[in-house]
């Protein structure tokens, strides 16, 4: 037994920063934005916050699955840029929605933590400890980005995709899932909250750009693509599936460069391997369930198509999940 996803949603900001308007802020220009990344636009907070947009989008999963709020036993949000620290995010997506039953906490797993927050509930769920879970991805890195920065503004943007998953009676796939913290510093990001009040004030304070995403796009761009391949093959040997068998390759939005690289190190045409990235931009642990949906409502997945979810990111983490439609 596992989870199936049996309803999607999305919730992306109204407000809308082309590549025009990064060029604005930092010396660049739109061709030089997409051909390095493939980003066109991307959605920005305004009135929405990580909250809000987790419970837009989470309502219109629970509406697409067929089912209401009482039913949901497990929440989980996928957050590293939430408004709220306490209570969690998870917490306040229980309020909104009035899932009384439900057991919630928030993970941090970065661009990975869709996939990771998918095992997490798979695993319940195969376990009979819960029997519906709502999984959220949901993020407002504008409020980490160095909008001076023009090696990291013009990837990101924010927005939120959840997933509701029910036990079913079918076949368990087991996760693939790394870290390496020794290489953190590749993708990093200091907390503002890094100090007690109560410090001295001659303790040196980290410089500014510190508590914004800071990232060495190169050693990156070179993770991604070693990794996400090798972990899509480990997750296919793992489980004794063909990788022929595998109708979609569903990746992080990072970078359309990275998910070319990978789609032919893995020998596979690019047509398995959809993207939205040019309308959204990088919204790290959002990406995956965002195009998770528009591919859903869509209409373009059917049952029974065996699907691959990979993320890659901050951590550094990585992993690959087999799922069937």
């Amino acid at each position: 037994m596992t989870g199936r996803i049996c309803g999607t949603g999305s919730c992306v900001p109204s407000f809308v920063m082309d590549n025009n308007d990064i060029a604005k802020l930092v010396d660049t220009s739109d061709e030089w934005i997409r051909e390095r990344t493939g980003v066109v636009r991307r959605h920005i907070i305004r009135e929405e916050t990580t909250v809000s947009m987790a419970v837009q989008a989470g309502r219109q999963a629970l509406e697409n699955a067929g089912i209401t709020a009482d039913d949901v036993d497990l929440i989980i949000v996928s957050t590293i840029s939430s408004n709220v620290i306490l209570p969690c995010t998870a917490c306040e997506v229980q309020r909104e929605l009035g899932a009384k039953s439900a057991t919630c906490f928030d993970l941090s797993a970065a661009c990975t933590g869709f996939v990771v927050a998918y095992n997490t509930a798979a695993a319940y769920l195969n376990a009979g400890v819960y029997q519906t879970a709502l999984i959220i991805g949901s993020e407002s890195l504008s409020n980490l980005t160095n909008w001076k920065d023009r090696g990291t503004c013009i990837l990101f943007g924010d927005g939120a995709g959840a997933a509701v998953l029910k036990s079913e009676d079918m076949r368990y796939y087991l996760p693939v899932t790394h870290s390496d913290g020794s290489k953190g510093e590749a993708l990093c990001c200091r907390s503002r909250y890094d100090r007690s009040e109560l410090s001295p004030e001659d303790l040196p304070k980290p410089d500014e750009k510190e508590y914004l995403m800071q990232m060495d796009g190169r050693e990156v761009f070179m993770f991604a693509v070693k990794s996400v391949p090798q972990a899509v093959k480990e997750v296919l040997e793992k489980n004794n599936v063909a990788q022929e068998e595998i109708s979609f390759y569903i990746l992080h939005q990072a970078n359309k460069r990275i998910v070319e690289a990978i789609a032919k190190r893995l020998g596979e045409p690019l047509e398995k391997f959809p993207m939205n990235l040019e309308e959204y931009g990088n919204t790290s642990s959002a990406s995956i369930p965002i195009l998770l949906d528009e591919l859903n409502r869509a209409g373009k997945l059917q049952k029974g198509q065996k699907i691959i979810l990979a993320g890659f990111g901050a951590g550094l983490t990585w992993g690959a999940s087999i799922l069937e439609w």
